[in-house]
């Protein structure tokens, strides 16, 4: 039977993608006590890397909320892997950081990564709200415009 969470990505009508492996010496996530620490995730999509530029010239803030939505799925994806497909051993979202490839001019980061935790609270509910950055930053690997890390409670 599929747990709390899983029914809810099936009501909304979301499948997460496999967790990408890592793309250089680090581990996609670690786990410490009850606390689960996800890397930064790209907007990686089924055709490969996506939402290659800089919000302010390449792209709108809607189109910016986008490829954070996209690197929120690849976060969950990671942290279902990290549990053992068990979604329901989150207990909370305790932070995002998010990472704005943007203009010098861009002032929009924090509303570009509302993204990110917009489906993360439309997933797990009230365990999704976090605390969170979200900064500019004038290049990010591969060139994406968006990149989205995480920690997690989570049960044994």
């Amino acid at each position: 039977m599929p747990g709390k969470i899983a029914q809810r990505l099936e009501e909304l009508g979301i499948v997460l993608p496999e967790p990408a492996a890592p793309a250089a010496n680090y581990t996609p996530f670690v786990i410490m006590g009850n606390q689960l620490f996800v890397s930064g995730q790209v907007p990686l999509g089924p055709a490969g890397i996506e939402w290659q530029g800089k919000c302010g010239s390449d792209f709108s803030v809607e189109e910016g909320q986008q490829a954070a939505r996209l690197c929120a799925l690849n976060l969950l994806a990671q942290v279902r892997a990290a549990c053992a497909g068990d979604l329901d051993r989150v207990r909370a979202c305790l932070r995002i950081e998010g990472f704005v490839n943007a203009t010098a001019d861009f002032r929009n980061h924090p509303t570009v990564i509302n993204g990110a935790s917009d489906l993360l609270v439309e997933v797990l509910g009230p365990i999704g709200v976090h605390s969170r950055f979200a900064v500019g930053c004038a290049s990010l690997p591969l060139g994406v415009a968006v990149e989205v890390g995480g920690i997690f409670a989570i049960s044994d």
